[in-house]
């Protein structure tokens, strides 16, 4: 069983996301995969997915009421396979809690995935409107998808 963490800033929006895409994904494709989201910092510790991205994914049939903020831990490179990070900032930093070039080869970002080469990084609607947090849907499930499609159907 291939374990499966998204990293993301806080915790609440595009990592859970990525995780309650993945979850739904993983019973739609018979999968045999753990999956679990953190955030590179402690300001949410505890708290639900904001409620936009709880309301975008519900629209969408995705159910995030059981997801809690946790924050990125250094054992977590030993814990998952694969460590999906939404941008180049928490990318950095995941990188540089790692112990050796082991640890730093779970490491990607998610966007990676897509097949697009010059759009790399989920942006952080944290401050948008309606319309950011339907482009992060957009770009994570697309990910996802393709994840399952051509990475973990093996």
């Amino acid at each position: 069983m291939k374990k499966i963490l998204f990293v993301c800033l806080g915790n609440i929006c595009r990592s859970p996301l990525a995780e309650g895409i993945l979850l739904a994904l993983k019973n739609k494709y018979g999968l045999n995969i753990e999956v679990d989201s953190a955030g590179t910092s402690a300001y949410h510790l505890g708290e639900l997915p904001d409620r936009r991205t709880v309301a975008h994914a519900k629209k969408k049939w995705f159910d995030l009421s059981a997801l809690r903020a946790r924050q990125f831990k250094v054992s977590d490179f030993d814990t998952f396979d694969h460590i999906f990070v939404m941008d180049s900032s928490n990318y950095a930093y995941v990188l540089s809690l790692s112990a050796d070039e082991t640890q730093q080869k779970k490491v990607s970002l998610l966007l990676q995935f897509t097949g697009n080469k010059k759009l790399l990084e989920v942006p952080d609607p944290f401050y948008g409107g309606d319309e950011s947090f339907e482009h992060v849907f957009d770009l994570i499930y697309h990910a996802c998808d393709n994840l399952c499609l051509q990475h973990f159907k093996w």
